[in-house]
């Protein structure tokens, strides 16, 4: 899996650079100050931010997660309910992953924000990540031959993603490295899940319905 190695490496790498206070640490500051004073309305980057929350993030997932099992299990898919079980997995582990990363790292967060549980990498992206990148991987076997292609929903989810990203930036809620490492850690969770969707997802011609 080189999309996993790499993703890890550049993981790694930023990393590093945040937690010796490197030059790529140094830029990244200039460029959140800097992005701060973009003209996107505060009530617009407020949304976006509040996008990548647990509260609006996972319920998602879960109905996603949850229609896909049913859906599987009527069809007579094999393993319905590995994928579902999966991708709710991969959710669970971003706590897991994130809480003692920002313990270990400590990275002080933008000007206003509070001191203490440090801020990279961003838990709200890598809800983001995790959440709308499985409920994506999960629906994307049921896509082909649909109206909506599989390129369009891929390219959704990015899109979505990166508001979410910018939206935090953008607010002082993070840096940017924050949110970049955080996109490269739970891709590599993505990678994984993406495996195990396509060798047990439901491979028919028909979309959900």
């Amino acid at each position: 899996m080189q999309g996993l190695t790499a993703l890890l490496f550049l993981f790694a790498l930023l990393t590093w650079q945040v937690a010796v206070d490197g030059p790529l640490r140094r830029a990244d500051e200039r460029i959140g100050l800097a992005a701060r004073q973009t003209r996107l309305p505060n009530t617009v980057a407020e949304f976006f931010a509040d996008l990548g929350s647990m509260t609006v993030a996972v319920p998602i997932l879960a109905g996603v997660a949850g229609y896909v099992a049913w859906y599987a299990r009527r069809t007579g898919a094999p393993r319905w309910w590995l994928p579902p079980l999966a991708a709710l997995l991969a959710m669970a582990a971003v706590p897991l992953l994130v809480v003692p990363l920002k313990l270990l790292i400590d990275r002080p967060g933008p000007p206003g924000m509070p001191l203490g549980d440090g801020f990279y990498p961003s838990g709200h992206t890598a809800t983001a990540v995790v959440a709308y990148g499985a409920a994506t991987l999960l629906l994307l076997p049921y896509l082909r031959g649909s109206a909506y292609t599989r390129r369009e929903v891929v390219i959704g989810c990015l899109v979505l993603n990166a508001a979410v990203g910018f939206g935090l930036v953008r607010r002082g809620y993070h840096w940017p490295l924050d949110v970049l490492g955080s996109w490269c850690l739970c891709g590599a969770l993505l990678v994984l899940l993406s495996a195990c969707v396509d060798r047990f997802g439901e491979a028919r011609g028909d979309s959900p319905s």
